[in-house]
């Protein structure tokens, strides 16, 4: 028994931890560098750049773009005029290191030299170019910030002879990779919501022995374990605030903790899914013997597998190309096994969950800003990677932008959701589908809390494809769920038994016991045959 209880122990702070980052999306100022070769029309590459649209504006389409030839100057600074050739850079794309000056005295000394356009090759992460207000109206030519290797590459491809175009294309008003996300969402909260009340039958069929000495407190099942009481949500949101915080100065280290959290987590969660499905099959079910129990030889494998799909995970997790799909199925399989693992004890929880985390959600994406030396919020530079490689956080459901744009060959290939977005939610929904059950409801709560998760996520893509940028989607999916499940209970004049739970931590004084839990307590007990 305290193996098991360790277990869940483990479970359920693996769970919790990597709840702490799955609640944010990125995004940038981007543009294209079209390059061709003179000697060959057919070799052309694009590659990204960073530009700030309030120096000069770009044109929006290749068509509208002039094509200038492009000179490599990467080595020198141009911090100095002795830094120009003596054959000049009149009408010329020019590209130059990112030198010791500031990036404002390296774009007059190209102005002065009649220079199309500037180009700077950066070692470092390429961040929106910045400076002083009132130089904006003085510049007459654009200005951009391009990978360093994007520039060796270019060289190599297309030889010395290179022309170039600088446009910036709009972004598609919609990617129909957004309908995927929305789909593995809904079915992941409404999936997870059913499995979550599976056990109520069961948990109601318990032996009267049992009910009643629960509602003297005697006992406390490993179920309660996981349960998130008030005290512990408090406690839970100041742990995602301390955490998120260290993980914005600290990133390049914990990012790997987040890692192996995750992994562990993942191998779990699938394990439990599929131990599920497993078990309904009637046949195969030899067993042996192991630390005097008896062990299925199917879930063996079972478990050899999951880890095994975690091992592939941590191998290839930085290959985009393919290990989005497994990544996906993970993190599904977490977002389901939270729900089932983590219950609300009543609607009040939940209220406190919801609203503290949407609280948690907008201060962390919205007010951070205002203190961070880059005014760029917290959680998305915690959630896009502020470390300088390549590892980012595992907390995300992602799906592959189906139409081209500037975003996919700047390397946001992906339309994201997080963890977060789906669980806390879903959290909710769970506890609607449990209450239907111990209510014996007709599903009622538990369909239109679904069906108001979905509106919510209709309403946040809406917002981000109207305001084009990142949004927190607690901040629509928490009202849309807990107004529609309040407005319910008032209606059914259900509202007080739904806000206090029907059957969770029922810790009722004998002084004070209901009707049923005395009748529970003079009622004999059956003896076990």
């Amino acid at each position: 028994m305290a193996t098991v209880r360790g277990w869940r122990r483990l479970v359920v702070v693996l769970l919790l931890l990597l709840l702490l980052f799955g609640m944010s999306q990125a995004e940038a100022q981007e543009g294209i560098l079209r390059a061709s070769s003179n000697g060959s029309g057919l070799a052309v590459r694009e590659y990204c750049v960073f530009f700030n649209p309030d120096w000069m504006p770009w044109p929006g389409s290749l068509a509208n773009a002039t094509e200038y030839p492009l000179q490599n100057l990467t080595s020198t600074d141009l911090c100095d005029s002795s830094d120009v050739p003596p054959g000049g850079i009149e009408d010329k794309i020019v590209v130059v290191k990112k030198g010791n000056c500031t990036l404002m005295n390296q774009t007059w000394i190209a102005m002065k030299n009649l220079a199309n356009a500037l180009v700077i090759a950066t070692t470092s992460d390429l961040t929106l170019p910045s400076g002083n207000q009132s130089d904006y109206d003085k510049l007459k030519i654009p200005v951009a910030l391009i990978s360093y290797d994007d520039v060796l590459s270019m060289e190599k491809v297309l030889g010395p002879n290179i022309s170039a175009k600088l446009y910036s294309p709009p972004l598609p008003t919609m990617d129909y990779s957004i309908l995927i996300i929305f789909t593995i969402a809904v079915m992941t909260v409404a999936l997870g919501g059913y499995w979550s009340a599976m056990e109520e039958g069961e948990r109601q069929s318990k032996s009267v022995h049992e009910s009643r000495e629960k509602s003297l407190g005697r006992t406390k099942t490993e179920e309660s374990l996981a349960i998130l009481t008030p005290i512990t949500v408090l406690f839970f949101v100041a742990i995602c605030s301390v955490m998120i915080v260290l993980l914005y100065f600290f990133y390049e280290w914990l990012v790997y903790m987040v890692i192996a959290i995750f992994s562990v987590a993942a191998a779990l969660s699938l394990y439990n899914c599929l131990a599920t499905l497993v078990r309904r099959i009637p046949h195969c079910k030899c067993s042996v013997s192991c630390c005097n129990r008896r062990i299925e030889i199917r879930l063996l494998l079972l478990g050899m597998f999951c880890v095994a799909v975690a091992a592939v995970w941590i191998v290839f997790r930085n290959e985009d190309r393919w290990v989005w799909a497994l990544h996906d199925c993970l993190g599904v399989a977490f977002c389901l096994n939270f729900m089932k693992t983590l219950k609300m004890p009543h609607f009040k929880s939940c209220v406190i969950l919801l609203v503290l985390l949407l609280i948690y959600d907008v201060f962390f994406v919205f007010i951070t800003p205002l203190f961070t030396p880059n005014h760029k919020s917290v959680m998305v530079e915690v959630a896009s990677g502020s470390g300088d490689g390549t590892e980012k956080l595992p907390v995300i459901i992602r799906v592959p932008r189906l139409v081209p744009s500037v975003a996919t060959l700047c390397g946001i290939p992906f339309s994201v959701l997080g963890f977060g977005d789906i669980i806390v939610p879903g959290l909710l929904v769970a506890y609607c589908r449990r209450f239907d059950v111990q209510t014996n409801h007709s599903s009622v709560y538990f369909i239109l809390c679904t069906l108001a998760y979905a509106v919510g996520m209709v309403l946040t893509f809406v917002v981000l494809i109207a305001m084009k940028m990142a949004q927190p989607a607690l901040l629509y999916l928490v009202p849309c769920t807990l107004i529609t499940c309040a407005v319910t209970a008032w209606t059914r004049k259900e509202m007080r038994m739904f806000w206090t739970g029907c059957d969770y931590e029922m810790m009722t004084p004998v002084g004070t016991a209901s009707e049923e839990t005395i009748a529970a307590l003079i009622e004999p007990v059956p003896e076990n045959p």
